[in-house]
């Protein structure tokens, strides 16, 4: 088990953690996502998942909120579940 294995792990059983947006950026390198960040004076990352429409956007203040975490958590397990390791 990688560290972002370990870290996809601790936000599934814990999302009101006290996460910031690099945990963020390493699940999603770990799950092959791209996670763009803010432009245009925004503050908002957004992440942006292979073979969805779907773009999640979760705000950079640190903590981030556990919805944006269940919510990216959501998109992982659908994820997790068509891989074969």
């Amino acid at each position: 088990m990688t560290k972002a294995d370990k870290l996809l792990a601790k936000m599934r059983r814990n999302p009101a953690g006290d996460w910031t947006i690099a945990d963020v950026q390493a699940v999603c390198d770990r799950l092959g996502w791209t996670c763009l960040p803010p432009s245009g004076g925004g503050s908002h990352w957004k992440v942006a998942i292979p073979d969805s429409e779907a773009i999640l956007t979760i705000p950079a203040k640190r903590p981030i909120k556990p919805i944006y975490i269940r919510k990216l958590m959501e998109y992982a397990k659908g994820s997790d579940d068509g891989e074969n390791d």
